[in-house]
């Protein structure tokens, strides 16, 4: 299957393929799977047109910031299970753990002065796009990156969009077309690769294959105060498991979402965001479920409802408009807006307005970062949701955004606020540092809302949440019970 050429551009100077290349590279920068995976699908496909080897690198550096002893053991993990995947494939893989900062300089640059070409991963955010443009800059061979982030390519929108409501219009204008050219489930297989006999000696004498199971986090200069979890190991096969798990006992009672102790959610967020599973996976195990195929969206208009234009059960399409949706609008601020999706003078005028006028309003309580990390507030739910935060990575969908707004609520100033949950969710979160991190921190101060009435103190016109009404809408008692009284200490 061809990918759509609208997945693929060009990184860097416009070179020319190296015709006495030894093999083709596969940088696997932030899609980390072996399935359903369109950049390791079009580096096999140009391996097999130029008849060479496909050597597939994975690397993991210690220079990113919030690295920690956590994000490290997921992505890890995930380094395990690709290795297994590939195990036995013609694909060469070179897994690379960063022992110590500035070690890993200059891989890249051996391995292209014999490659063909490189082929990369597109991702709109955080330091991926730097990081694969600055490699594109320094060798000297073509590099291709791929986007295999989600549903719809993220060039097919061609703006920012302001609204949920008119993203989702454009999903449903794109839905049909782009469903139908999905990634490969098993990429490397079809026409046989020729093997590597082995990398160059540059490569391997300064970067030798790392052994993952042998890796000492303590030894590497990494924050070792943010422990794993080890109820959440990263990785393709976890991933499906997780997947597997929603779909046959979750699923069904998705529409339950918002309570806290009912547990439905589906908890795939760490998996997409490390790339270890796809949009497209998910999509199709959920389209199984539900016996449904695109035909169902075939000539259907275009409205930008909530509910009823997939043709699934109310249940599936809650979950759709969460996968689809809500994940790929944010995917489309970071694409369209990469150097301020994240800055708070980008958020929308009417917020920027009205958390301006409040700023000087007297605040009920106000906490400093610190106490805020140490869920050392008056509030036992807020609380809680920072202590699974702290201790899981992550917190229940629902109580994410009160945990947010409550923020705004006790900082000395929205900016302050801005920067303190940047701060708590990249350090913590499994999935923080992703597009949907940014976009859920945004729509707390603004983005993707309108100006709400009453106006209030401090919010303004800002959407306002506190943990009583919260109480009274879902059901806490529970998750408070579970996570609370837990000390700085003792989390982990």
């Amino acid at each position: 299957m061809e990918i759509p050429a609208s997945r693929i551009r060009r990184y860097g100077p416009q070179r020319t393929v190296r015709a006495d290349g030894e093999y083709v590279v596969y940088w696997m920068l932030a899609q980390r799977r072996t399935r359903f995976n369109f950049g390791l699908q079009h580096a096999a496909q140009r391996a097999r047109e130029l008849d060479r080897p496909l050597v597939v690198v994975e690397a993991l550096s210690c220079g990113y910031r919030w690295a920690s002893d956590r994000h490290h053991a997921f992505a890890i993990e995930g380094m395990r299970a690709n290795r297994d995947a590939l195990a036995g494939t013609a694909a060469t893989y070179l897994p690379y753990v960063e022992p110590e900062l500035g070690h890993g300089q200059g891989l890249h640059e051996a391995l292209a002065e014999r490659a063909c070409l490189y082929v990369t991963d597109h991702w709109p955010c955080f330091h991926m796009p730097r990081w694969a443009v600055r490699v594109a800059g320094k060798i000297d061979v073509p590099v291709e990156a791929v986007d295999s982030c989600g549903i719809l390519p993220l060039n097919a929108a061609g703006k920012a969009f302001a609204r949920a409501h008119d993203f989702r219009r454009h999903v449903h204008r794109e839905a049909w077309k782009e469903l139908g050219a999905v990634p490969l489930e098993h990429p490397l297989e079809g026409p046989g690769l020729p093997t590597l006999s082995s990398l160059p000696a540059s490569v391997m004498e300064r970067w030798p294959a790392t052994d993952l199971d042998a890796i000492d986090l303590a030894a590497l200069p990494i924050d070792h105060d943010v422990a794993p979890v080890a109820s959440r190991p990263g990785g393709q096969v976890e991933a499906r498991r997780v997947l597997e798990r929603f779909v046959a006992e979750r699923l069904g009672d998705y529409l339950d979402r918002n309570q806290p102790e009912a547990e439905v959610a589906s908890g795939l967020s760490p998996w997409l965001h490390w790339g270890h599973i796809s949009a497209h996976e998910v999509f199709r195990a959920v389209a199984a479920a539900e016996g449904w195929d695109r035909s169902a969206i075939e000539g259907v208009k275009a409205t930008g409802k909530r509910e009823g234009w997939w043709g699934m059960s109310p249940a599936a399409e809650g979950f759709m408009d969460e996968l689809v949706t809500w994940r790929e609008v944010c995917l489309n601020t970071c694409e369209e807006r990469p150097t301020d999706y994240g800055r708070f003078d980008s958020l929308p005028g009417f917020a920027l307005a009205t958390l301006a006028e409040h700023a000087d309003d007297p605040r009920p309580h106000v906490y400093s970062l610190e106490q805020f990390e140490r869920a050392e507030t008056h509030d036992s739910l807020w609380n809680a949701a920072q202590n699974q935060l702290r201790r899981e990575g992550v917190i229940h969908n629902y109580l994410r955004m009160l945990w947010g707004k409550k923020i705004l609520h006790w900082s000395e100033s929205p900016q302050e606020a801005h920067r303190i949950m940047v701060e708590l969710n990249n350090k913590y979160g499994l999935d923080g540092r992703d597009p949907n991190s940014w976009g859920g921190i945004m729509w707390v101060l603004g983005r993707y809302d309108r100006a709400w009435g009453p106006e209030r103190e401090i919010f303004g016109k800002v959407r306002y949440m506190t943990s009583d009404n919260t109480a009274r809408k879902v059901r806490v008692k529970d998750y408070v019970a579970r996570y609370s009284g837990a000390e700085t200490g003792s989390l982990f």
